[in-house]
């Protein structure tokens, strides 16, 4: 077997493409400790959650090839992305997977639609322990020099301690100087949704996408929204079993019996 193959196999991917500056600050962060596949997809993703291509083919090619890093692009979704590499591009199932690192964060409930995440469910869903990275700036060329040194700390503790099954991380970077790393849970919050209405030179209606996000609670100290407001990267353990099993006897109770 040669040296390469002995190493852990790690899986990159990301949902902002395969040439954002966050994926390649990601395989910098992980690069030391085993085999790299990257496998992303060729534009961005992002807002793509759990999303999988069924109506058209999926096209992937091979940009890169070398010792402990092979580089493929997808035409796909992030989760796309990782069912082609478990199924058709890997020698074996990964050891790790990571996704990112994103530009912008991934806080509370844009856990739900980020492509970021949704590509670390898909590898907690195959059981490969996945942690999700991302950064709080939008910027293309964002600096992620301090997540990279606090991100390779929180992978080195995945690969000593692993993860208990259907549990992934959801790690986000404030973008400034870090002071810590902080285990948190998600925050309460929502999108609050606009639209820019705008017309066609045909006259045709069309919308652009716009709002803003709402902190519930921007004073919980234990969330991972005010872990980053104040400097903290934040771990967030996330799980894949979405059953609110404290209301299961509950609803037993109430009455279904069908009365003609």
């Amino acid at each position: 077997m040669s040296e390469s193959k002995e190493k852990p196999i790690i899986l990159v991917t990301n949902d902002d493409g395969l040439n954002a500056k966050g994926i390649k600050a990601l395989v910098a962060m992980v690069k030391d400790f085993g085999d790299i596949y990257v496998v992303a997809p060729n534009r961005a993703n992002s807002g793509k959650s759990n999303s999988i291509t069924v109506e058209v083919p999926i096209r992937i090619k091979q940009v890169r090839d070398e010792e402990n890093l092979h580089i493929y692009s997808c035409k796909g979704t992030p989760v796309d992305c990782v069912k082609l590499a478990l199924n058709k591009i890997l020698p074996q199932k990964p050891d790790f997977l990571v996704s990112g690192i994103n530009h912008g964060a991934n806080t509370s409930i844009s856990v739900l639609y980020s492509g970021t995440m949704g590509a670390t469910i898909e590898g907690c869903i195959n059981g490969v322990p996945s942690i999700g990275f991302s950064l709080n700036a939008f910027a293309t060329d964002a600096d992620f020099t301090e997540s990279i040194k606090y991100g390779r700390k929180i992978f080195a503790n995945l690969v000593q301690n692993g993860l208990q099954a259907g549990i992934c991380l959801n790690v986000n970077f404030p973008n400034n100087e870090i002071k810590g790393i902080r285990v948190c849970r998600q925050a309460i919050g929502r999108w609050n949704e606009e639209f820019d209405h705008r017309q066609d030179p045909f006259g045709g209606d069309y919308y652009w996408l716009t709002g803003h996000f709402k902190n519930a609670e921007p004073n919980a100290e234990e969330t991972d929204e005010w872990a980053i407001q104040n400097g903290f990267a934040s771990v967030v353990p996330t799980q894949i079993d979405m059953t609110a099993h404290d209301l299961l006897e509950d609803l037993k109770k109430w009455d279904y019996e069908i009365k003609d």
